[in-house]
């Protein structure tokens, strides 16, 4: 798996140096609040170790990617949104709409979500 990136955001709050509203945590993976909600619940997932974009997912730390999406779940019955619906993304690079180098999952629910999003 990819090592710690000293200078990424993630990695400062699985490190706990940067606060965050943490609402779920493993071994492997951690969630919390995003700062800028784009629904009315907004995770983001993570995995503890630093990936920095789809591309660097390999066969060596793919199996992370089923955590994240595990998290999903159990987060959804959590959130108690797991019958209505919600909504996962995962952006690529800057045109795919990524700001922060670190592989994650936006969670997002509490609110209708249209399509296609934009």
């Amino acid at each position: 798996m990819s090592e710690d990136n000293e200078n990424c955001l993630f990695c400062k709050i699985v490190k706990k140096q940067i606060p965050a509203e943490i609402v779920f945590e493993t071994k492997e993976v951690i969630a919390f609040c995003d700062i800028d909600p784009k629904a009315p619940i907004h995770y983001l997932i993570i995995p503890k170790t630093h990936i920095s974009t789809i591309n660097d997912i390999s066969e060596e730390n793919s199996e992370i990617i089923g955590l994240l999406y595990e998290a999903a779940s159990k987060l959804a019955v959590m959130s108690g949104v797991d019958k209505d619906g919600y909504r996962v993304v995962m952006n690529c690079n800057k045109d795919g709409g990524q700001t922060v180098y670190h592989i994650h999952l936006h969670f997002l629910a509490g609110r209708q979500l249209n399509w296609p999003p934009g």
